[in-house]
C-alpha cells in the first residue's frame, strides 16, 4: 500500500485554511484549488492530504469558519450586556471594526461564491435569518413594536451588506465621527457622550471630536 508521504515542514491545517482564505478573498472559490496553493505555501501536493480528504473538505471548513466567526460572533454582540439600545447597538458596530470578531472580505467572498453554489446559498440564507433574528431580538428587548425592530432590523444589516458590496474604504477616524449619526438613524436615539467615549475606548483610536456631541 503506498502511503501519504509526511507533510512538509509548516504545512499544517491552519496554513493551509489561511491559503485557502487568501485564495477565495482574492480570486473567489475557483482560485482555492490544491496545487496553486501548494505552490503559494512553498510545500508538495501531497502533504494536503495529511490535513483533508479533498478540496471539497478544505471549502467544507472554509463556510464553517465563516459560519462560526462571522454569524456567530454577530449574535454575541448582539446578546451582549447593554444598558440602552444605543449602547447594544454600539456593540453590535464592533463586529464592523474589529477583524477578528467579524471578517467582511470573506463575508463579500462567501456571498459571491454563493452565486453559483446553491447549497452554499441556502447555507448564508439561514445565517442571514439567524442574523436578522439576533438583532430583532436586540430592538425587541427594548421595547420596539415588532413592526418597527423589523425595519430597524433590515436597515442596519442592508446597509452593512451594501458596505461590504461596494467595497467601501474610509479612513477610520471619519468612520468614527459618523458614529453618533448612524446610531441615531438605526434607533431613533441619541447615544451618549459616555456610550460613544466607551465604545471608541474599545477600538483604541482618539478621543470624540468635540463638535461629536449629543
Amino acid at each position: 500500500m503506498t502511503k501519504t508521504p509526511a507533510p512538509s515542514p509548516g504545512s499544517t491545517q491552519e496554513t493551509w485554511l489561511h491559503a485557502a482564505y487568501d485564495a477565495l478573498t482574492e480570486g473567489g472559490v475557483e482560485a482555492v484549488k490544491i496545487m496553486p496553493l501548494a505552490k503559494r505555501l512553498g510545500v508538495t501536493r501531497s502533504g494536503f492530504y495529511w490535513h483533508f480528504k479533498d478540496r471539497e473538505a478544505l471549502l467544507e471548513a472554509m463556510v464553517r469558519y465563516w459560519e462560526d466567526k462571522n454569524t456567530g460572533n454577530l449574535i454575541a454582540r448582539c446578546d451582549a450586556y447593554s444598558e440602552t439600545i444605543c449602547e447594544a447597538v454600539l456593540n453590535l458596530f464592533d463586529c464592523w471594526l474589529d477583524d477578528t470578531l467579524f471578517d467582511g472580505r470573506l463575508d463579500l467572498a462567501i456571498r459571491n461564491w454563493a452565486r453559483v453554489d446553491s447549497g452554499l446559498a441556502a447555507r448564508l440564507a439561514h445565517a442571514d435569518t439567524r442574523r436578522k433574528a439576533a438583532v430583532q431580538a436586540m430592538f425587541l428587548r427594548f421595547g420596539y413594536a415588532a413592526s418597527e425592530a423589523e425595519i430597524r432590523t433590515l436597515t442596519l444589516i442592508y446597509t452593512q451588506i451594501g458596505y461590504l458590496s461596494m467595497q467601501v474604504t474610509e479612513d477610520r477616524a471619519l468612520r468614527f465621527s459618523r458614529m453618533h449619526g448612524y446610531v441615531e438613524v438605526f434607533t431613533g436615539q441619541t447615544p451618549t457622550v459616555s456610550e460613544l467615549d466607551r465604545f471608541i475606548a474599545r477600538h483604541d483610536t482618539a478621543p470624540l471630536p468635540a463638535d461629536i456631541t449629543p
